[in-house]
């Protein structure tokens, strides 16, 4: 039996809030005098609590089967955060906060999929998801635009109201949702309707799948790499994903601070960010032909010249320009990075989940999400640290090589299985 599908009036509310979060809060960090270090330390803390609020959450719906309460405690818990944030000036506390929500912010994801999945038939799922997809875009950019004019009306702090306020519509529309589950969460990586979510969604958000929670014998594709004892070519791919977040979230870390040492206003920062989802919820609908008319492995391949061009641009040119010249440049790095990020990350994913051994979705997808997520936790301390102790283009450096890296492992990859093909 379906259910109604009145529940996503609350997926709007919810993306407004952890998107403007998302950005305002490295904002603040700057704003109270923090430099790169702190914002590379909150960035890295927000996302490992995530991570851990992946796994918390998923077993918690997945043993319980409630999604009202747990949208409700989440929603909740962030409007409190957001609350937080603006009454306090102490920079210690924007950083247990900022964890602190971002362990719940991640919270919706899974009970999201649960209910695509009781709301329509298995075959509906990817246009539905898509929808959601959609809908969170839109939720992006409205905190982007607000973001953006805020600078003339208001100081940066009281856009922590703003979030709260929103958060607050969040938790109202979060009590129409039913209260149990009617089906089981894992059963999204057996179909691939549920996998295109995963694939299509990580596009616009990095999200942490988390089915199962990966064992250390899980890791053995990785481990025998290294050991030079190949037991299976998905050990090489989760270490091309890996680097390829390393690298990117080297330079998406230092992006802001890096804007704002070149007296980029807040409300250009937003703008930046308002036009680079433009681009990505535009590329989000050409993105599957153009894998189809390439194959997954030629479109991952060419997804890295787009992301080295953003990270050269943005180092090479912002600091020699200045007005509207600089705020162009940024718009264009920015966009190009998003546009690589959203080919690569349908194409390497399909190229996973191809390579996954039958019955094992849940186990390798929880193995991909802790290489990502540890790629992203490691890109921002070293975004941090590299850029203060030496400079941002020796982090952007730094950032390109990596990247590079991720592409001579995957070329190793395609090396491997040509070698392996059974004629």
């Amino acid at each position: 039996m379906k259910t109604s599908r009145k529940w996503m009036f609350f997926v709007l509310p919810a993306s407004i809030t952890a998107e403007g979060l998302h950005i305002v809060i490295p904002l603040y960090v700057l704003f109270l005098g923090g430099n790169v270090v702190d914002v590379g330390i909150v960035i890295g803390l927000h996302y490992a609590l995530s991570a851990i609020g992946a796994v918390f959450w998923g077993k918690v719906i997945d043993k319980y089967h409630v999604k009202r309460a747990i949208l409700f405690i989440c929603f909740s818990a962030i409007t409190i955060c957001s609350v937080g944030l603006f009454l306090t000036a102490d920079l210690n506390l924007v950083f247990i906060i900022s964890s602190v929500a971002g362990f719940f912010i991640i919270g919706k994801n899974p009970v999201t999929q649960v209910l695509v999945m009781e709301s329509v038939s298995n075959n509906q799922w990817s246009r539905l998801f898509t929808q959601i997809s959609i809908i969170t875009s839109l939720g992006s950019l409205t905190a982007f635009l607000v973001g953006s004019i805020w600078d003339t009306f208001f100081d940066l702090r009281p856009y922590f109201l703003f979030c709260a306020m929103v958060s607050v519509i969040a938790t109202v529309l979060s009590i129409g949702v039913g209260s149990k589950s009617i089906i089981e969460r894992h059963t999204i990586v057996h179909s691939i309707h549920g996998i295109r979510h995963i694939f299509d969604h990580t596009r616009l958000n990095f999200q942490f799948i988390f089915t199962k929670i990966p064992h250390p014998h899980d890791f053995k594709p990785i481990i025998s790499i290294f050991q030079r004892k190949m037991s299976h070519e998905i050990g090489i791919l989760f270490l091309t994903n890996f680097l390829f977040y390393f690298g990117s979230n080297i330079y998406f870390t230092a992006f802001i601070p890096f804007l704002k040492k070149f007296d980029f206003t807040n409300s250009e920062v937003f703008l930046v960010y308002m036009i680079q989802t433009l681009v990505l919820l535009t590329i989000f609908f050409f993105v599957p032909r153009l894998i189809s008319m390439l194959t997954e492995e030629r479109a991952t391949q060419i997804s890295y010249l787009p992301r080295v061009l953003g990270v050269i641009i943005a180092a090479s040119l912002i600091p020699s320009m200045t007005g509207v010249n600089s705020l162009v440049t940024a718009m264009i790095s920015s966009c190009l990075m998003v546009s690589a990020f959203s080919i690569f990350s349908v194409s390497s994913s399909i190229i996973i989940f191809k390579a996954i051994p039958k019955g094992f979705e849940g186990t390798y997808l929880g193995v991909n999400s802790f290489m990502t997520g540890v790629g992203i936790f490691l890109g921002a301390l070293t975004a941090g640290y590299v850029s203060n102790a030496v400079s941002y283009s020796a982090a952007f450096t730094i950032a390109v090589g990596i990247i590079l890296s991720s592409l001579v492992m995957f070329r190793i990859y395609l090396k491997y299985k040509l070698s392996h093909r059974i004629v």
